[in-house]
């Protein structure tokens, strides 16, 4: 499959958050220009939770706007965008987009770091990826204690990453805490790409299953994941779904019977292109 950025500038105000409009390809395509350019960026992949998040807390709804690209992680997010937009909207799943510039990386010579996830998962997903993909170049892994670090300890993640020079640092903290992150790191990391991809660590690696593909097509991963984790995520998605649900009609009837435009934005054009096998 072709992937290029045509298209990925268009954006969609999801209950205050900007939403990057396109596919798992063009998101890539975006991607690749910026490690061609060296430029510094942040991406969000975001789902309702992390837009739920962010009405609570105004600097993760500031953080989310400032990024190089905000894109769809759940249903809800593409739904809401094609009925407020008309946009062609697709989800941007964490783990199809790490996949996705895992498999171009041997011809481009992409080098990659993992930091986050549960102890010892970053290590398992670093060989399932050089397996499933030989000649990938992942440079490094680091998990972080589940706190927060001291000053030198921030120092010394810093000083390891950029010591193993990666393109793209892949970040898997969870939402908000990736986030914060990296928008904190942005100009002391110089990789040209830093992605949050929260649980795609452990997904890719295979310490948690992902919820079937018709599941994930029809907006009912949040189920499984409960199903499969409930005491760990009642709590997130009893207030995400009915809340998310509820604003998404309020505002969807909103504009409507006001033809309030949808508010975009533009990042500019870029002509990056790629291969890629995507699944």
């Amino acid at each position: 499959m072709s992937m290029d950025d045509s298209g990925m500038d268009r954006r969609v105000d999801v209950l205050g958050v900007q939403v990057n409009v396109g596919s798992v390809r063009q998101a890539g395509g975006m991607i690749e220009d910026w490690i061609r350019r060296r430029t510094k960026n942040y991406v969000c992949i975001t789902g309702a939770h992390g837009v739920m998040e962010s009405r609570r807390d105004e600097r993760l709804r500031s953080i989310l706007n400032q990024a190089g690209m905000v894109t769809a992680d759940g249903m809800p997010l593409v739904w809401f965008s094609r009925l407020v937009r008309r946009a062609p909207a697709q989800r941007v799943y964490g783990p199809d987009l790490m996949r996705a510039l895992t498999a171009v990386s041997p011809a481009r010579g992409y080098r990659h770091f993992y930091y986050g996830g549960p102890p010892g998962v970053a290590e398992k997903l670093k060989a399932k990826m050089e397996s499933e993909h030989p000649g990938v170049n992942i440079v490094g892994t680091l998990t972080p204690p589940f706190r927060e670090l001291t000053r030198e300890e921030d120092e010394a993640v810093v000083e390891c990453i950029n010591a193993a020079r990666p393109d793209i640092v892949w970040v898997g903290l969870s939402t908000p805490k990736q986030e914060f992150w990296m928008a904190r790191h942005l100009e002391r990391i110089e990789a040209p790409v830093m992605i949050g991809v929260g649980a795609a660590f452990d997904f890719l690696a295979g310490t948690k299953r992902q919820a079937p593909r018709w599941m994930q097509r029809n907006g009912l991963e949040w189920l499984f994941r409960l199903a499969t984790e409930p005491r760990r995520l009642w709590r997130r998605y009893a207030y995400i779904v009915p809340g998310f649900s509820a604003l998404a009609v309020r505002e969807f009837l909103t504009r409507s019977l006001h033809s309030y435009p949808a508010n975009a934005s533009s990042s500019g054009p870029n002509e990056a292109s790629l291969r890629v096998d995507a699944p």
